[in-house]
């Protein structure tokens, strides 16, 4: 299952931020690209074990915004 992965470099930070949109809150960071891309990948899938584990949230579903 692939999923999009937003990449933003933070000045304070001094590296990158990566956010998995589809799964609430699935974020890392690392101070290259390749590492935030790395450990983005490591976050998403302890997210989905969790999920899977609690059976508790679609990770492929967002909540409706009012």
């Amino acid at each position: 299952m692939k999923f999009r992965v937003e990449l933003e470099y933070d000045f304070e930070y001094e590296g990158y931020v990566a956010e998995c949109p589809m799964l609430p809150g699935c974020m890392s960071q690392g101070k290259t690209k390749k590492e935030a891309l790395k450990n983005i990948q490591e976050a998403i899938s302890g997210y989905l074990k969790v999920v899977k584990k609690k059976h508790s949230l679609n990770p492929c579903s967002r909540p409706e915004r009012k």
